[in-house]
C-alpha cells in the first residue's frame, strides 16, 4: 500500500509524458480546419474554437510546452537551490548566515504579483516565463537541501572522513553530495508540479508565449473567447483543466513517495 502513490503517480506522468512524445496531432493547431464552435465529432475529438482550430491538437501541442516548461523551470530551479543549499550547509558561519537572509527575503517577497510582474516586463516567452518560475521558486529546495547538509555533517563517517585529511571539496563530493540526490530529486519532482500551475496560470492572464500553445494558452483564450457564454467549454475548458490538474497531481504523488523514500519518519506516517 506504501507504494500506491508512487504506482498512480507514476503511471499519470507516463501517460501524459506518452501523449507528449508520441502523440500525433492531427492537425496543425495554428490552422483553421473547421467551423466555428464545432462540437466534439470523428473530424475533431474535443470540437473546434471560434475561429476553427482544432482543440484536440492544440491540447496535444500544450501537453508538449507545459510539460517542458515545468522540467526545465523545476531544473533551473533545483539547480540554484542546490548551490545555494549545499553551500549553506557546509560552508556555515558567515556564508550560511547571507545566503539565508537571501532565501528568507524570496520567500517572504509576495509571489504572485512580483511574477506577474516580472513576466509582463521582461515580455511574453516562454524562455521568460520558465527564467521567472525558476528563479521566484529555488528558496524552498536550498532550505530543505541546507537542513539535510546540515544532518549529514554530524556524521561519524563524514566527521571521520576530515579526521583523515579530506579536504573540502573531496567530502563534498563523495559524501555530501551522493547523499542529497534522492531529496533534490524530491525537490524536483515537487517544484514541475508548482511550475505546471505557475505557467497556466500566468498564460490564463495573457502573460504568456501566445505563439506557443500550451494548457494555460488554451484556457486564457477559452476564457477571453466567449467558451463560458455557449456550450463550447464543455470541449474548450474541462479538457485541459483536467490535464493540468492530472500533471499536478503526478508529480504530487511522486514527489511524496520519493520524499518517503529520503525520509524515514514519512514512511512510518
Amino acid at each position: 500500500m506504501r507504494n500506491v502513490p508512487n504506482v498512480i503517480g507514476l503511471t499519470l506522468f507516463g501517460v501524459l509524458g506518452a501523449i507528449a512524445i508520441f502523440a500525433p496531432a492531427p492537425y496543425d493547431p495554428h490552422e483553421r480546419v473547421g467551423t466555428p464552435f464545432q462540437p466534439p465529432s470523428p473530424q475533431h475529438w474535443l470540437g473546434t474554437n471560434d475561429i476553427g482550430q482544432d482543440i484536440f491538437s492544440e491540447i496535444i501541442h500544450g501537453t508538449r510546452t507545459s510539460l517542458l516548461v515545468g522540467v526545465l523551470a523545476a531544473g533551473g530551479a533545483l539547480l540554484i537551490g542546490t548551490v545555494v543549499g549545499v553551500t549553506a550547509g557546509y560552508a556555515g558561519g558567515v556564508v550560511d548566515a547571507v545566503l539565508m537572509r537571501l532565501v528568507d527575503v524570496v520567500l517572504v517577497v509576495p509571489f504572485l504579483p512580483l511574477m506577474i510582474l516580472l513576466a509582463a516586463y521582461l515580455g511574453p516567452s516562454l524562455v521568460t516565463v520558465i527564467a521567472v518560475i525558476a528563479a521566484l521558486t529555488w528558496a524552498r529546495p536550498a532550505r530543505v537541501i541546507r537542513s539535510q547538509v546540515l544532518s549529514l555533517k554530524t556524521l561519524l563517517y563524514v566527521e571521520a572522513a576530515h579526521a583523515v585529511g579530506g579536504g573540502f571539496w573531496y567530502v563534498l563530493r563523495r559524501h555530501i553530495v551522493p547523499a542529497i540526490v534522492p531529496l533534490a530529486m524530491a525537490q524536483l519532482v515537487t517544484v514541475a508540479s508548482s511550475a505546471i500551475l505557475i505557467e497556466s496560470s500566468l498564460a490564463f492572464l495573457g502573460l504568456g508565449d501566445p505563439v506557443q500553445k500550451s494548457w494555460g494558452t488554451v484556457l486564457y483564450y477559452a476564457q477571453a473567447r466567449g467558451a463560458f457564454l455557449t456550450g463550447a467549454w464543455l470541449w474548450w475548458v474541462l479538457p485541459p483543466g483536467m490535464l493540468i490538474t492530472l500533471s499536478v497531481l503526478s508529480f504530487a504523488l511522486m514527489g511524496y513517495a520519493l520524499e518517503a523514500r529520503a525520509n524515514p519518519r514519512l514512511r512510518q506516517h
